[in-house]
């Protein structure tokens, strides 16, 4: 079973970041701005060096360190986000994901939280000394938070609507977003641990010959994403209804429902190469069995909003189906690749300006291929991870640190933002506890005479007095909600408490 480690912090008070590698304790590289894992960045005594692949380099001693905070707010700004768009999405349906096709702020949480692992790769293993080692760790990591994330996200939490616990191992969803993340961490690290040359960057040109591996797996696993989801026969399937009462549905009977496919290069929902890897490797009854698209037009009267099924709705809207599936999971990481990227440029940029300039400059061309794609009829599509949805979210992920880092660690402007500092320094049990709905559904277990009559319900509502209006009161709920769990985290950042797996 996955463990969080608690670790309190008894120098200078600094946190642990999600996905902070144990190989924290390395040696760092020579250089005048090394940066440790997480975002700390230490004044170095000696110009840059290559790295050594025998591990004989000695530890070389370093001025006290300076956490780089943009990385902490946009961690923290992260799961504030994806707190606003999965409690608000249901009274403001706009914000939530998009049914199908498009992308809506909701879609750009799972990119931020890859790029975000990616960055912090870079930062972690600046300094191999020993690849087995590292690997080893990495690998033990990413089973902890895959581990985790089957616990909180694979069925045996039903959170504030369904106050029960408990989850057939038969229907575990074995897939999820912390499940995603440790794929993208674990591929992210086997990069940046086996595949950087032996090469001192001075120029484009060396920076270029240092990483040009990780450019050519990046582009491979691209590739095997696109042949497949464009290639990849996908037959007619049938598939049975899970946690639902068939005969109150209308148009649907007992048994196997039939969903006609025989097709190639589809990206609908019913017929893609996504669906069918996952139903093949992962199985049906283990896949998520309330997929977006039943808020597609086709599905939903209440579109794009969850609502009863239309009188002429196809077959396959009661179908399963994961957006965090293992085809999508490979361009998923690439995400993090791009994070890679960002982080090489903090490594080995010494000027601030320069490495934004450089970030901006990273930023626009991904952002224009992933609308230019969408031209060209590669749409967005969260469910997918499309090529053009990559692209567009990644392009908006380094677009945002880079403003965040002019703002918080150029311009030295801290306090609008501290609140979201705090809980991306303890990014996890915030995560954990807020947006997987943990805390809430546990404090609605203490109710008055009757279950509606909890502290959260009663809060919710009250809002919703208060502004007349069930929508902005539930967002106005929302809003405390996200200040409460960034006041938590300070308190814990005072008391210099962190959790890491």
């Amino acid at each position: 079973m996955a463990s969080a480690v608690v670790t309190v912090a008894v120098d200078d008070g600094e946190a642990t970041p999600l996905l902070q590698s144990a190989s924290d304790d390395f040696p760092r590289r020579r250089g005048s701005s090394a940066i440790r894992g997480g975002g700390e960045i230490t004044a170095s005594v000696s110009a840059e060096e290559p790295d050594s692949n025998d591990g004989s380099t000695p530890p070389v001693a370093t001025a006290p360190k300076q956490r780089l905070v943009s990385l902490d707010v946009f961690r923290g700004l992260t799961v504030a986000l994806m707190i606003l768009v999965d409690d608000a999405g249901k009274a403001f349906p706009s914000i939530n994901h998009a049914p199908w096709f498009g992308v809506t702020l909701a879609d750009f949480v799972m990119p931020f939280f890859l790029f975000g692992v990616g960055v912090s790769v870079t930062l972690v293993f600046k300094k191999v000394p020993s690849k087995p080692e590292a690997m080893k760790k990495v690998v033990i990591r990413s089973i902890r938070l895959f581990l985790l994330g089957l616990i909180l996200q694979g069925g045996y939490f039903h959170g504030r609507d369904d106050l029960t616990y408990g989850v057939d191992l038969g229907k575990i969803r074995w897939m999820g977003v912390l499940q995603r993340i440790s794929i993208g961490y674990f591929l992210a690290s086997i990069m940046e641990i086996w595949l950087v040359n032996n090469v001192a960057v001075d120029s484009v040109v060396t920076f270029v010959r240092r990483y040009y591996f990780q450019l050519v797996l990046a582009s491979l696993l691209g590739a095997l994403y696109m042949v497949l989801l464009y290639f990849l026969y996908i037959p007619s399937w049938s598939f049975q209804l899970l946690n639902l009462k068939v005969e109150s549905i209308p148009g649907y009977r007992s048994g196997n429902q039939t969903v006609q496919c025989g097709v190639r290069g589809s990206l609908e929902p019913a017929c893609n190469a996504v669906g069918l890897i996952d139903r093949y490797v992962l199985g049906q009854q283990h896949l998520y069995q309330r997929p977006v698209y039943r808020r597609t037009k086709e599905c939903s009267v209440n579109s794009p909003d969850y609502g009863p099924l239309p009188a002429d709705a196809p077959g396959w809207c009661l179908a399963p189906f994961d957006p965090e599936g293992i085809l999508s999971s490979l361009m998923a990481a690439i995400t993090c690749f791009v994070g890679l990227h960002y982080g090489h440029i903090l490594v080995h940029v010494q000027g601030e300006m320069e490495r934004v300039k450089l970030w901006f400059l990273t930023s626009i061309p991904l952002l224009i291929l992933g609308f230019g794609l969408e031209v060209l009829g590669i749409p967005f599509s969260k469910p997918l991870y499309t090529l053009s949805y990559m692209f567009i979210t990644a392009g908006a992920s380094g677009f945002l640190l880079t403003i965040i880092f002019y703002i918080v660690d150029v311009k030295c402007i801290r306090k609008p933002t501290v609140i979201f500092q705090w809980m991306g320094m303890n990014a996890l049990i915030t995560y954990a506890l807020a947006a997987c709905d943990l805390f809430p559904a546990a404090l609605q277990g203490f109710y008055w005479r009757s279950p509606e009559n909890n502290l959260v319900d009663f809060t919710e509502r009250l809002f919703q007095t208060i502004f007349h209006s069930k929508k902005w009161g539930t967002l106005g709920f929302v809003l405390l909600e996200i200040l409460f769990w960034g006041v938590i985290a300070g308190f814990l950042h005072m008391k210099r408490v962190y959790i890491k797996l």
